[in-house]
This record gives C-alpha cells, structure tokens and sequence, in this order.
C-alpha cells in the first residue's frame, strides 16, 4: 500500500513571476505562460483546453468561485486569493485578478494574472476558507493519524 500523499506539500511562487492564462467565455484554458505550468506542475499541452478548474483545491469554498464568475460576467475585474491544487496533489497560493477582455463592445475571453502572497496573508486565508466551507457546506478539513498496524490491515481489502 503507497501511504504517501503529497497535498500537504507547499509550492511558493517566486516573488518576481506572474502566473497569467487566459480562457474562454466557459473557462477552458486558451493559453498560459511558463511560470503557469512550472508551478501547477503541468506542461503548457497538459493545460490547454482543460477547463481552469482543473486546479481547484478543494479547500475553496464554492462561494469564492461564485463571486468570480458573478463578477466577471458583470464585465467587471474579480480580485482575490486563490489555493489551487498542483498535478502532484501539492499546493500554491495565489493573489488573483482576473478580467473579462472586450473587443468591439463584447467580452471574448478571460484573462487571469496571479502573484505570490505573503506566509501572514495564506494562513489568513486558510482560516477564512476552513470557516466558509464549514458554514456553506457543512464539510471541514481533517488530518487523521492512525497505526501503521491499521494501515496493514486495510490493505489486505480493496478500497
């Protein structure tokens, strides 16, 4: 049985890149830069035309995706702090702003640029997120430690 598991594992992103990717009016990916793939752990190929939410953490509240769209739909520009899940199961934090384009008077696509996020501002908003989707979804994070004896046991069955 593999007991690893990556997703308490922290990416930062480098203080001087930007991750940026644009998508369409649906949210499937249309381009992204390199800093995008070297930190979600994709290549480019992996992530064009993958819907965006192909990163989604589910530590995110839905509520935070739900303002998002509401607010680009507006045509307006969404800001916020965004965990996002690697390839790996690990993590990244992200300060967003993402932004319809307009050509000719209609929106055509999504832009997307995300920063790095001070440790201060990730814990805060760890706390925030935890707090949401306990109240929205009535499901909280757990990190359980049992025996390694157990573990034995549960691999004799298929899960």
């Amino acid at each position: 049985m593999d007991t690893s598991f990556d997703m308490f594992i922290e990416t930062e992103v480098p203080e001087n890149q930007l991750i940026i990717s644009r998508t369409d009016l649906k949210g499937v990916i249309t381009y992204v830069n390199e800093t995008f793939a070297q930190i979600s752990g994709y290549e480019p190929e992996e992530l064009i035309g993958k819907p965006h939410n192909i990163i989604r953490h589910p530590d995110m509240p839905k509520s935070a995706f739900a303002d998002l769209w509401e607010t680009i739909r507006r045509g307006e520009t969404w800001r916020g702090y965004v965990k996002n899940l690697r390839k790996d199961r690990g993590y990244y934090w992200v300060y967003a702003e993402i932004s319809p384009l307009i050509k000719n008077g209609e929106v055509v696509e999504y832009k997307s640029i995300r920063e790095p996020m001070s440790r201060e501002k990730r814990i805060e908003m760890q706390r925030l997120y935890d707090k949401l989707r306990a109240e929205e979804e009535g499901t909280s994070r757990v990190v359980l430690y049992v025996r390694n004896e157990s573990l034995e046991e549960l691999g004799k069955y298929e899960l």
